[in-house]
């Protein structure tokens, strides 16, 4: 029994020394503090990552729309080449005319004179290049007014990537402090439990779907069942690793329905159902803020991803605050 003691205060001690590492334990003056339990430690996990969760997909929607707006440059850029090349060439001819018109020296005219035989073809001629100038202006000017289009729609683009670059790298000088952050997450996690192993049979709790349908949803759910025992890792959408929303569009894009890697994207891009209505690949989200989202497998179950340290899993879906329920198809 001495032994059995010695080695729980031991372990008690690992746990309190690591619990004060990450900042749990409020340092002071000395006095007496209970002994965390796991639930409590389980608790402060919890907490800790529900405050890392919502940076890290802000994350993901602000790089998202940072990739988004640097295509639309490149197709702008693209599309503006060509035509500014083409009003180029047509300006080019159109100053060659009116030079011809109306810049020629006494020479030229005396010249066009004599080709024609009199002052009135002459006339006709500086008559017919003018007309000819004006119709080459006429036909360019809807080219202009295109290019012109574009060039105002880059304008406003390029001016949107500058602000979301800056947001970009605002979270990416983050992205070191989140991740010594869930380092140290996950080596409480480890001293409090233990390293997960990834058969274990605690990530499939049943039949994986628990209801089998052969339609998109279904197979959405299918898949998302086979990723069962994939690492989480912030920011992955596969296909070694997956965070939440990496793990519904995986899931989703399996079956040819895309969804953005941000659960609020997702939230936007799918339909509202009630509880009642669930069906195997429905999104289910959680808090208010809607920073996690699993995937509805039936019988009461998801599978989601569902922190540092843990692994793709089934759940009950009452595993937190439900915000709702969505469809993508």
């Amino acid at each position: 029994m001495k032994r059995i003691g010695a080695r729980r205060a031991g372990l008690v001690r690992t746990l309190m020394c690591a619990a004060a590492a990450v900042g749990i334990l409020v340092t002071g003056p000395s006095v007496a503090h209970a002994e965390p339990s796991p639930a409590e430690i389980e608790k402060q996990i919890d907490k800790e990552w529900n405050e890392l969760e919502p940076v890290i997909e802000d994350y993901n929607g602000t790089h998202t729309k940072l990739v988004k707006l640097r295509k639309q440059q490149k197709d702008l850029a693209k599309t503006l080449a060509p035509l500014q090349s083409q009003v180029d060439k047509a300006m080019v001819e159109v100053k060659g005319l009116a030079v011809d018109a109306y810049m020629q020296g006494s020479p030229g005219a005396m010249n066009a004179m004599l080709l024609t035989g009199s002052p009135t073809g002459f006339v006709d001629k500086l008559t017919l290049l003018d007309q000819l100038a004006r119709n080459r202006e006429a036909s360019i000017a809807e080219v202009a007014k295109l290019r012109d289009k574009y060039a105002a729609d880059k304008a406003a683009v390029d001016k949107l990537e500058s602000e979301i670059a800056v947001r970009d790298t605002d979270l990416a000088t983050k992205k070191t402090s989140i991740e010594k952050e869930i380092t140290k997450l996950q080596k409480l996690r480890l001293t409090a439990y233990g390293n997960v192993d990834a058969s274990d049979g605690e990530l499939r709790t049943g039949p994986c779907p628990v209801t089998y349908t052969n339609d998109k949803g279904g197979r959405a759910a299918q898949k998302a069942c086979d990723l069962i025992g994939k690492p989480y890792v912030f920011g992955s959408n596969g296909p070694s690793s997956y965070d939440c929303s990496g793990l519904t569009q995986e899931a989703w894009g399996s079956v040819g329905v895309h969804l953005e890697h941000y659960t609020k994207d997702q939230w936007g891009s799918t339909r509202s159902v009630s509880r009642s209505e669930l069906r195997p690949g429905d999104l289910v989200f959680y808090y208010s803020d809607v920073h996690h989202v699993a995937l509805y497998i039936g019988g009461g179950k998801v599978v989601h991803a569902p922190s540092t340290g843990d692994h793709v899993r089934m759940a009950t879906i009452d595993r937190g605050p439900i915000a709702g329920y969505r469809r993508p198809a």
